[in-house]
Parts: structure tokens; C-alpha cells; sequence
């Protein structure tokens, strides 16, 4: 099964490593990455860029409405999500608790992936059925 994996940071803690300090962090954290990868439990993941980039979509008033940055204000900041591959949520935690991230203040939230293969199907049953209902109509 798969479990998302969002990892969080504090942003000042961050910023206040010296460069030997923030690439050892992250020489161990690519490191256990690496052990994720070859046991076959890595499934994906990726960083991202600072909250300052973000761009919040919502619906107010009958439109899209955007706002610039992420949509709450907090001191941890999400840095990455990993994509990982665990027989359950206990297996996911025993994984991701060998996480050298933690060790740097870091903590990781972590959520089962939503199955949703029996909507989707759902969906494109209905959404052939308008086609086809449509079709009959306009002729």
C-alpha cells in the first residue's frame, strides 16, 4: 500500500545550519532515501521550493480566487513529499521513524494514499452515458 509522506521543516532552524552542517543532513537523509529505494520501498518523492512560491487556489464568490503563498500561516513549512511503499500504517511508521530528517527537527505527517480507482470508473461510466445521451439528442 502506498503512504504519502509530507515532510516538514523549521524554516529558522534550517537557515541557521552551517553548510557542513545542512549537507551532512542531507547526505544522511539521501542516504536512508537510498536504503528506501533499494529494499523497494520507495515509490517517489519530491522537494519543493519555499512557501513564498506557493500559489493558493480556492472557489469564493462563483470564481477561482488565487492567493499568493500557502494558505495558513505556520513555522514548520512542508519541504517534500515521499511516496512510500509499507505492508501498513505500522510499517510505515517503523520506516519513516528511521528517518534521519527527525533527527534534525524535522517531522513527517503521513497519510494512506486514497484509493480511487472505483470512483474513477464510476465517473467514466457516467460521463460515456451523457456523451452517448447528447449524441441521441442532437440528432
Amino acid at each position: 500500500m502506498k503512504y504519502l509522506c509530507f515532510g516538514y521543516y523549521d524554516k529558522g532552524k534550517f537557515d541557521g545550519l552551517t553548510d557542513a552542517e545542512r549537507n551532512t543532513m542531507f547526505d544522511t537523509c539521501f542516504e536512508y532515501d537510498d536504503h528506501l529505494r533499494a529494499n523497494g520501498h520507495w515509490a517517489g518523492g519530491e522537494a519543493l521550493q519555499g512557501p513564498e512560491t506557493a500559489l493558493t487556489l480556492s472557489w469564493k464568490n462563483g470564481k477561482v480566487a488565487t492567493t499568493d503563498g500557502p494558505y495558513t500561516e505556520t513555522k514548520e513549512h512542508l519541504g517534500g513529499i515521499l511516496i512510500l511503499e509499507a505492508r501498513d500504517m505500522n510499517h510505515a511508521v517503523q520506516l519513516m521513524s528511521q528517518h534521519p530528517a527527525l533527527t534534525y527537527g524535522n517531522s513527517f505527517e503521513i497519510r494512506p494514499a486514497g484509493d480511487m480507482s472505483e470512483i474513477i470508473k464510476a465517473s467514466e461510466v457516467r460521463r460515456r452515458q451523457n456523451v452517448a445521451r447528447n449524441e441521441r439528442q442532437a440528432t
